[in-house]
């Protein structure tokens, strides 16, 4: 198969810059990057220089696989991901999420920043996700499946397994950060959602609203990883305050809480 010929060519050569062989996988959404600060860095690869990868072309995700540890914890992270709105397949979305998988980690954490659908959340919230709804209207699992990675029909009733949700919840709450827990869901984009789509999302269950991490989770849950998400609240949606929502806001709400952030997440990383 082409693509296990392509995962090949792109774990040798990360493997020929470093042997590290993580246990945790983390991939840092908009306006979180800054998180790789907290990592003791052994090796950063930029996405262009990794066969088969694509750069990210959205400012705040620069786009370097980072291979370190967390305290004593080795770790693989995405320093900013690839969208399905950029263009690209479903296939090359989930791309690097696959790569981290065969290099060997068993743990997989994904962040993003995300609109509220609750207008109780405020800019700087943290919504830990139990669910997702999938309104991107594909799945990166469509097509011929690779028995190498994962079964035809993944299981997904345990998409985001429940004992790090709890975990991260413990920390959050034991450090009085602002938090919920609950559905995310993903959108297409790069439109923002108008307020009648906010209003229907909400009636359907979902309290926070991106554009990535669903194809992600997909793919590693096919791959037998467990999966925890985290998204980061950077404004309320459409409708809910007369705001205008713009990118350099969701990037200021990411800086804002960036050391809660880092400060909880390296707490849980050692934890794992």
């Amino acid at each position: 198969m082409v693509l296990l010929q392509q995962l090949k060519e792109s774990i040798d050569y990360i493997r020929g810059l470093s042997k590290l062989r993580p246990r945790v996988g983390l991939t840092l959404g908009s306006g979180l990057s800054g998180f790789a600060r907290s990592v003791e860095v052994e090796k950063s690869i930029p996405y262009k220089d990794i066969p088969h990868f694509a750069p990210s072309t959205i400012d705040g995700h620069p786009g370097n696989l980072i291979l370190g540890h967390i305290e004593k914890t080795p770790v693989v992270i995405l320093q900013g991901r690839i969208h399905f709105y950029e263009g690209h397949s479903m296939e090359r979305v989930v791309y690097p999420t696959r790569v981290m998988a065969q290099l060997g980690i068993e743990k997989l954490v994904l962040t993003n920043a995300a609109g509220g659908l609750n207008p109780k959340m405020q800019p700087g919230d943290f919504m830990l996700i139990r669910d997702h709804i999938n309104f991107m209207g594909t799945n990166p699992l469509i097509g011929p499946n690779i028995a190498e990675l994962g079964l035809r029909f993944p299981d997904m009733s345990e998409a985001y397994d429940r004992d790090m949700l709890e975990r991260l919840q413990a920390i959050l709450t034991r450090r009085g950060l602002r938090h919920s827990v609950g559905v995310y869901c993903a959108m297409t984009g790069p439109t923002y959602e108008t307020p009648s789509e906010v209003r229907f999302l909400q009636h359907i269950g979902a309290q926070a609203v991106g554009m990535s991490t669903v194809p992600e989770t997909i793919a590693a849950k096919h791959m037998g990883l467990r999966v925890c998400g985290i998204s980061c609240i950077t404004n309320l949606a459409a409708g809910l305050t007369d705001q205008k929502i713009t990118h350099e806001e969701v990037k200021e709400a990411g800086r804002l809480v960036e050391q809660n952030f880092s400060d909880f997440l390296v707490e849980f990383i050692a934890d794992l």
